[in-house]
């Protein structure tokens, strides 16, 4: 392998033009030594850099219509989506617990038992037996870092490190936790107090600061801090990282760090759209620094649409409505409405996949599990379901085709409805999560491209679609009562069966 790879690099530069004589051979080898101690090619697993948003809605950043009609342009995320692949169809479950179980296992969140968002105080997140992204990149030897929000497990054996990840400094949950200490009545309540916590693999968490209104607005400096510095540390290592960098951005309370308050003029709201550009500026001129851009998949995205509303005082008095931006598309996070599933989505990876494409193909987080084992070298597992498709020739642009046609609309553990090309069925709607429930006799049907506010029902004439559309429910169905899914709240150890 290393004399193949040796010809061709010297095929390149003029050198060989002719069959490779045993001689020759000879001499091949020895370069192929010296190319295995060249830094250029002492690593051919591409890093992975995973921007992940909390509650950004698909018409936020510039390239989505966004930025300076949202008060604050963002020229270093736009630059971002000139020199890689845009998709406008990237879709998510709408909930946050259900929608990084998706992402880190590559299945539902339903087959996991983590379609839901937590309430209360029990057992919740991945048992081990599930195999997240960090797992599957890690065994392919692969450092992993994640700094930011997990969502996915707040005790013992179910924190980050516990799951793939090397290094961890974030919160276990969500960053509505940060308001309890400032609300009457929490002090006498007998809960805890959150904390952001710090571990490496296989050590307990520890206790950094408590996750309060103080440390709200400045938590998203500090985790681009760590992940920069993860990046440093194995750049120079030459060891292929993969960074999950799950901001608390811009989930409620949306809170700007204090270098960026009154930056824009124009509110919090704006003023927290140029940190999130700024930052992830300095992601990409650090990469750009080290010279490994065209050795990293950066991926910057969220993980679902817009929140309804938030405060843009750090008083929690002033309560005025935050309302993020969905573009075009209807709805807020826990809804089954396109404003749910459709986040921003943008991947670069120069030379490798073709900048300034943009694509309305349909693509799901779950993609992107099977996706990063083809470009990386790892292995998917084969003794469960894997839901995500990969999309390494769709990305790479081998293909216009993504080759998803679409997908079941989880709101919690029920269906609400299924996706297929440019055509949505609803069985149940929900205009927010504080609003009644509608369950229809017999489901709704829009036409994305001519209804993309979801409101025009036009089951009728085209009942042809249901017949479509359906199969791909009836199939997953069928799977999950082959592979029952893991009930909620399952203890470890787990296997499958019981």
């Amino acid at each position: 392998m290393a004399i193949a790879n040796a010809r061709d690099e010297l095929t390149k530069a003029g050198v060989v033009h002719m069959r490779v004589t045993r001689a020759a051979a000879g001499v091949i080898a020895v370069f192929a030594i010296a190319l295995c101690f060249s830094p250029a090619y002492a690593q051919d697993q591409p890093n992975i850099v995973l921007v992940f948003m909390d509650n950004f809605g698909w018409g936020e950043p510039g390239f989505n219509g966004g930025g300076i009609t949202r008060g604050a342009a963002t020229p270093r995320i736009d630059r971002l989506a000139d020199e890689g692949l845009r998709l406008t169809n990237f879709n998510v479950e709408v909930q946050c617990t259900p929608s990084r179980s998706a992402l880190m296992t590559g299945r539902y969140a339903k087959r996991s038992g983590n379609a839901t968002v937590p309430l209360g105080a029990g057992v919740y997140g991945l048992v081990q037996w599930e195999v997240t992204m960090a797992e599957m990149l890690s065994q392919a030897g692969y450092a992993t870092g994640m700094y930011g929000k997990w969502h996915l497990g707040r005790t013992d054996g179910r924190f980050p490190t516990d799951q793939g990840f090397d290094e961890w400094y974030g919160v276990p949950n969500s960053t509505d936790e940060s308001v309890y200490s400032a609300l009457p009545g929490f002090a006498q309540s007998g809960v805890p107090e959150t904390y952001v916590l710090e571990a490496r693999r296989g050590e307990t968490p520890t206790k950094v600061r408590p996750y309060n209104l103080e440390y709200r607005p400045l938590i998203d400096r500090d985790l681009t801090d760590k992940a920069i510095a993860f990046i440093r540390r194995n750049a120079r290592a030459s060891t292929p990282f993969f960074v999950y960098l799950p901001y608390t951005a811009t989930h409620f309370p949306s809170l700007p760090h204090p270098d960026f308050e009154g930056h824009t003029g124009n509110g919090a709201w704006a003023d927290l759209l140029a940190q999130i550009d700024s930052y992830t500026g300095e992601l990409l001129a650090t990469i750009d620094e080290l010279g490994i851009a065209d050795n990293t998949i950066f991926i910057f995205t969220a993980d679902n649409g817009p929140e309804a509303l938030g405060y843009e005082s750090t008083s929690m008095t002033v309560e005025t409505a935050v309302h993020g931006s969905a573009g075009p598309w209807r709805g807020t996070l826990f809804t089954g409405f396109e404003g749910a599933l459709r986040v921003p989505f943008v991947v670069r990876w120069p030379g490798h996949i073709p900048a300034g494409r943009s694509s309305d193909e349909i693509v799901h987080a779950m993609d992107l599990f099977p996706t990063f084992a083809a470009m990386a070298g790892g292995t998917v597992p084969a003794d469960r379901p894997i839901d995500g498709l990969d999309m390494a020739e769709f990305f790479l642009g081998e293909t216009e085709e993504s080759g998803r046609d679409g997908f079941i609309v989880y709101m919690g553990a029920d269906v609400f409805g299924v996706k297929w090309r440019n055509w949505k069925l609803h069985f149940k709607e929900q205009d927010a999560w504080s609003d009644i429930l509608r369950t229809y006799t017999m489901p709704r049907l829009y036409n994305l491209l001519t209804d993309p506010q979801e409101r025009d029902n036009v089951l009728f004439p085209h009942t042809w679609v249901p017949k479509a559309a359906l199969v791909q429910l009836q199939e997953h169905v069928v799977s999950l009562r082959k592979y029952p899914p893991i009930p909620a709240g399952t203890p470890d150890p787990y296997e499958p069966g019981q």
